[in-house]
């Protein structure tokens, strides 16, 4: 292959990933190979090709001829190129399994999702659907409202307005903005935020957010269990957590803009 047809090549299959990505990250419906190659407007049989090719990079995976998906290996090159706080959370999550007990994760936030960063090694397990890249709400989990920690009530309206509460997230869920302003204003008071069966039926969420040096928030922190789990001993854990939060933040440095309306996934 001359380097003009592998330029090109290389062009497109990247003009590929950022479709995936793009639509995945928002929310909006999955394609196949020939969705993909009328969104693109690029031959069929080479859009089959090159997303093969991607699919054997892993960046991106695809489920028995389903529609793409992004691979494992598109958000591990995406945390490769950050450094500091990226890196370190590798090391922090572990940690807290090992002092905890508990899954942990770190997460950011784009627009009114919550993009998974990463998770521990007892909460990305093989055939599970949590991985990096899992979009969630930022309303019904602990970690994203940890990432709402500095919004005023307006802010959150604002988010949030066209978000659709109708069927999302678990027993403990807001239904509404107002809902979660409600919640926010209780765990600020604490000092910590408990989701309790918010996103799934049994499972409490204690996050807190990451700050950089300046004091914006990077990310959120958050341990994941049973009630007997978290309740009992929520302060101690949240003592651990924000300790991890620190050392994260201490050598961190923001992958968004102000407003985070970016993640690291963009």
């Amino acid at each position: 292959m001359d380097s003009s047809s592998e330029a090109s090549s290389m062009a497109q299959g990247l003009r590929i990933v950022r479709l995936v990505a793009d639509r995945e990250k928002w929310g909006r419906r999955l394609l196949g190979v020939s969705q993909l190659a009328s969104e693109l407007d690029m031959e069929q049989s080479r859009v089959s090709r090159l997303t093969q090719e991607l699919c054997d990079l892993g960046l991106l995976e695809r489920v028995e001829r389903g529609p793409f998906r992004t691979g494992p290996q598109f958000f591990g090159l995406a945390a490769s190129l950050n450094t500091g706080w990226v890196r370190q959370s590798r090391t922090e999550l572990e940690a807290l399994v090992a002092t905890l007990g508990l899954r942990s994760r770190v997460s950011v936030r784009e627009g009114f999702r919550v993009i998974l960063l990463r998770a521990s090694s007892n909460d990305a397990l093989p055939g599970s659907f949590v991985k990096p890249g899992m979009v969630t709400p930022t309303w019904c989990t602990g970690s994203g409202r940890a990432l709402l920690w500095d919004h005023e009530q307006a802010a959150i309206q604002d988010l949030l307005k066209d978000a659709n509460f109708i069927g999302v997230g678990g027993p403990g869920a807001a239904h509404s903005t107002e809902e979660v302003c409600e919640l926010m204003d209780r765990d600020r008071n604490r000092g910590f935020i408990v989701a309790a069966e918010e996103f799934e039926h049994g499972v409490y969420e204690l996050a807190v957010p990451v700050r950089d040096p300046e004091g914006a928030i990077l990310a959120s922190l958050s341990v994941l269990g049973n009630r007997p789990q978290i309740e009992p001993r929520a302060g101690k854990i949240a003592k651990v957590l924000t300790e991890a939060a620190a050392r994260l933040g201490s050598c961190g440095r923001s992958t968004r803009d102000n407003t985070g309306g970016r993640g690291l996934a963009s």
